[in-house]
This record gives C-alpha cells, structure tokens and sequence, in this order.
C-alpha cells in the first residue's frame, strides 16, 4: 500500500481549494476515490489524480447541512418526541415504545 493511502479513510474530510470534500468511498481494486462535496455533489478521482491534487486533511465542517441542501432552522431534529434511554434500558423496549 502507498505511504499516502495509509490516511486516507472513509468519513475524512479534506480541502482541495474548491472547498471540504468527503471521502465517500474508497475502491482500491478500481484506483478510484469517490468524494462528496460540501454541496452534495459527487465526483470521483483515480488515484493518480487524487495524488495531483495534494489535498490536505481537515476538521470535519460543523455546519453539516451542506450536502443536505437545507438550512440548519429548516432540519427538525425530532428529539423532543424520541424516548430516551435509561443506562439499563432495551434499546427493544424503546423500539417497543415507539411502535405501541
């Protein structure tokens, strides 16, 4: 495996100047690194590409609605509604909960 590989993970985030990509998956049999950026748009690199592109690993952003194309005040996290689990409960007897 090349010494570059070795970091390279799925859920990485990177800068490659056009703004933070993920990498969404990884097809070593193909040479391929498929990346989504913040936007939500896809593309796919080979590796010899991907090398060209010195992309640099970076924090994941904190705003992770971009892909979405939503707001963070149009997402409805739905928590209010969720029951929440005790330390010793069931994640059955939740599951339970939700559908009776």
């Amino acid at each position: 495996m090349a010494d570059w590989m070795r970091d390279l993970a799925v859920g990485q985030w990177y800068e490659m100047g056009q703004g933070p990509v993920e990498v969404i998956g990884i097809d070593v049999d193909n040479e391929v690194v498929l990346v989504q950026h913040f936007d939500g748009e896809l593309e796919e690199f080979d590796f010899d590409a991907w090398m060209e592109l010195r992309a640099q690993p970076i924090a994941p952003p904190e705003d992770w609605t971009g892909a979405m194309g939503c707001t963070r005040e149009e997402v409805d996290d739905g928590v209010s509604d969720v029951p929440r689990a005790g330390r010793w409960d069931s994640a059955l007897d939740i599951l339970d909960q939700r559908l009776n």
